[in-house]
C-alpha cells in the first residue's frame, strides 16, 4: 500500500474527503432551478386555489345554517304567540316527510318578506 492508508480495514486515498463535485454545466443547472421554481409556484397556485374554494364553500354553508337558524327562531316567536306554522303542522302530521333544509328556500322567502331581518349573508 503505497499511497494509501488503512483506517478501520478500510483503505482510504490520500486528497480531498467526501464526494468529488461532478461536472455539471452551469447553464444546466440554472435551467433545472429554474424549472423547479416554476413547479412550485404551480403547486403553489392550485393550493391556494383549493384553500379558497373550501373557504367559500364553508361560508355558503355558514350562511345557509344561518338562514335555517332564523326560520327556526321565526317558527318559535310564532308558537310563544299561540300559532302553529304550516310548516309544524305538515311535520306533525307526516304529510311531508322531507326534511326541513329542503323546505327552508319556500318558508325562507316568505319569511324573508315578513322580517326583513337577513336579506343576505355578508362577511
Amino acid at each position: 500500500m503505497d499511497d494509501s492508508k488503512v483506517a478501520g480495514g478500510k483503505v482510504k486515498k490520500p486528497g480531498k474527503r467526501g464526494r468529488k463535485p461532478a461536472k455539471i454545466d452551469l447553464k444546466a443547472k440554472l435551467e433545472r432551478s429554474r424549472q423547479s421554481a416554476r413547479e412550485c409556484r404551480a403547486r403553489k397556485k392550485l393550493r391556494y386555489q383549493y384553500l379558497e374554494e373550501l373557504v367559500s364553500s364553508r361560508e355558503r354553508a355558514i350562511c345557509a345554517l344561518r338562514e335555517e337558524l332564523e326560520m327556526y327562531k321565526q317558527w318559535c316567536s310564532a308558537m310563544d304567540q299561540g300559532k302553529i306554522p304550516s310548516e309544524i303542522k305538515a311535520l306533525l302530521s307526516g304529510e311531508e316527510q322531507s326534511k326541513p333544509q329542503q323546505n327552508m328556500a319556500k318558508v325562507g322567502k316568505a319569511s324573508k318578506m315578513d322580517a326583513n331581518s337577513h336579506s343576505s349573508c355578508k362577511y
